[in-house]
C-alpha cells in the first residue's frame, strides 16, 4: 500500500457562487486575507503565494487552463493579469513554473497524515512536489522520528526536481514520473524526454520507476482507450518503467475495471514482445560500485541467460538484491524470498520479482528443499528444472549476499 502526502499545493480559496469567469485583459488581484473570490480579487490557501511570486511570474490553474501572469506586487496583494482566460471554481489547483516556493515540503496536514500511515503500516509513503534532495531528508527525518519503515518515493513535479533528480533517485526508495502537474509546470513537450531520462537514470541507480497520470485518460468517460494512449503505456514498459498507473480513470472514471483489464493486457503483450525480442532490449545498468552484491547479481544474469534456468530465487532479508537482480531485466521470472513480511511487500513494486515469505533455514541443504517446496507449489517450477539461487553465507545479516548456487528441483537429498 501507498500513502500520498499532498505536499506545498496550493489552490484558489472560496469563490462567491462557486465559480467565476476571467475574461483575457483584465487584472486581478489575489489577496492575502481569505476573501470571497469574485472576478476582481482571489484568495488561496497559502497565503506565502503573495510573497514568492515576482513580477513577471506565470500563475496557472486548472492545470493550465486558465493563465494569469503578475504585473504588480503590494504588500498584501498580487496584481496579475489574465493571460489565457476561463471559468476558475473554488479549490482548483494553482501551478506557479517560474516561481520558487518557499513553503516546506511537509505541511501540518502532510506530518498527521504521515503519522496515520506509520500507524497503519503502509509499504511506501509518496511526496509531492519534491524540490530537492533536502524534502526526501526531512521526510526521512519524521519517519524515524515516528520509527516508520516505510519506503520513501519521490514524486517529480517540479522543475527544481528534474534538474537535481540524480541526487533525489539516490536518496529515494523509489521514484514517481507524475505527468500530469510536470506538464503543467514545464513545457509539455519536453516531459517525454523528461520521462524516458529519468527511467534510465533509475536503471542506472537500481531504483525503481512508476510513470503516472493520464496514461488512459480517455477511459475516464469511455470503454476503450486511443491507440496514442495504447502507445504510451506499452512504450513506458519498453523504456524500462518498474509499473505504470491509473488515476482518474480508476479514482473518478465510469469505467474502472475495464481500465485495469486494458492496462493488463498491455503490459503482457508488451512484456511477451520483450521476452520474445532477445539480448538487444535487456537493461545493463552499470554498478553504483564494485562491490560483491553487484557482483553477484551480474553473476546470477549471466549464469541464469546461459543455462536457460526456469527461474532466479534471491534470499533477501531487506530486498536490495531483489531490486538489483530486478533492474537487469531477466528474462526468467525473479522470486524474491524473505522472512519480513513488510520487505515483502514492498518487493511487490519491483519489476518481475514475485514475493514469497518464508524462513530460510541454516543448513544449505534444508534451504534447497524448502525451495523445491516453495517453488513446485506455486508452480513457479518443475522437477528437474534447473534454477539459480542467490543467496548469503552469513545468515541473517542484511548486505552479506555472496553465494550463488545452481540447482536441480527435486535433486537435493534430504538432510539427517
Amino acid at each position: 500500500m501507498i500513502g500520498d502526502l499532498c505536499g506545498p499545493r496550493f489552490r484558489v480559496g472560496q469563490i462567491a457562487g462557486g465559480q467565476c469567469e476571467l475574461i483575457q485583459g483584465q487584472h486581478v488581484a489575489i489577496r492575502r486575507d481569505p476573501v470571497e473570490g469574485t472576478p476582481q480579487h482571489l484568495s488561496t490557501n497559502h497565503p506565502v503565494l503573495v510573497d514568492d511570486v515576482v513580477v513577471g511570474d506565470r500563475i496557472l490553474i486548472d492545470d493550465g487552463m486558465v493563465c494569469l501572469r503578475a504585473v504588480d506586487k503590494r504588500t498584501d496583494e498580487l496584481i496579475c493579469q489574465v493571460e489565457v482566460g476561463g471559468t476558475v471554481a473554488s479549490q482548483k489547483g494553482i501551478n506557479l513554473p517560474d516561481t520558487r516556493v518557499s513553503s516546506p515540503s511537509l505541511s501540518p496536514k502532510d506530518v498527521k497524515d504521515l503519522e496515520w500511515a506509520v500507524a497503519h503500516g503502509l509499504d511506501y509513503i509518496a511526496l509531492s512536489f519534491v524540490r530537492s534532495p533536502e524534502d526526501i531528508y526531512e521526510l526521512r527525518r519524521h519517519l524515524k522520528e515516528r520509527e516508520g519503515h516505510m519506503g520513501v518515493i519521490a514524486k517529480i513535479e517540479r522543475p527544481e526536481a528534474v534538474e537535481q533528480i540524480d541526487e533525489i533517485i539516490e536518496h529515494s526508495d523509489a521514484v514517481m514520473v507524475a505527468r500530469g502537474d510536470l506538464g503543467v509546470e514545464m513545457d509539455p513537450a519536453r516531459v517525454p524526454l523528461i520521462q524516458k531520462d529519468i527511467v534510465l537514470r533509475c536503471q542506472r541507480h537500481s531504483v525503481p520507476v512508476i510513470i503516472a497520470t493520464q496514461m488512459l485518460q480517455t477511459m475516464v468517460g469511455s470503454p476503450l482507450p486511443t491507440r496514442a494512449e495504447v502507445n504510451d503505456v506499452a512504450n513506458a514498459i519498453l523504456d524500462g518503467a518498474d509499473a505504470v498507473m491509473l488515476s482518474a480513470e480508476t479514482s473518478v472514471g465510469r469505467y474502472p475495471v475495464e481500465a485495469v483489464a486494458m492496462m493488463n493486457r498491455i503490459a503482457a503483450e508488451t512484456e511477451d514482445f520483450l521476452a520474445r525480442s532477445g539480448p538487444q532490449l535487456e537493461r545493463h545498468p552499470p554498478t553504483a560500485s564494485l562491490h560483491v552484491t553487484s557482483a553477484v547479481v551480474h553473476g546470477a544474469q549471466l549464469l541464469a541467460s546461459e543455462l536457460g534456468a526456469r527461474l532466479v530465487g534471491v534470499w533477501t532479508e531487506s530486498g536490495f538484491t531483489a531490486r538489483l537482480l530486478s533492474k537487469r531485466r531477466l528474462r526468467q521470472p525473479i522470486a524474491g524470498l524473505s522472512s519480513d513480511e513488510r520487505v515483502c511487500r514492498r518487493m511487490c513494486l519491483f519489476y518481475g520479482v514475485t514475493p514469497i515469505q518464508a524462513n530460510r533455514p541454516d543448513d544449505d541443504n534444508a534451504m534447497l528443499v524448502e525451495l523445491d517446496h516453495l517453488f513446485v507449489e506455486r508452480r513457479l517450477a518443475w522437477q528437474n528444472d534447473l534454477i539459480v539461487v542467490v543467496a548469503g553465507t552469513r545468515l541473517h545479516k542484511p548486505g552479506a549476499t555472496n553465494a550463488l548456487l545452481i540447482h536441480l528441483v527435486g535433486m537435493t537429498p534430504l538432510p539427517r
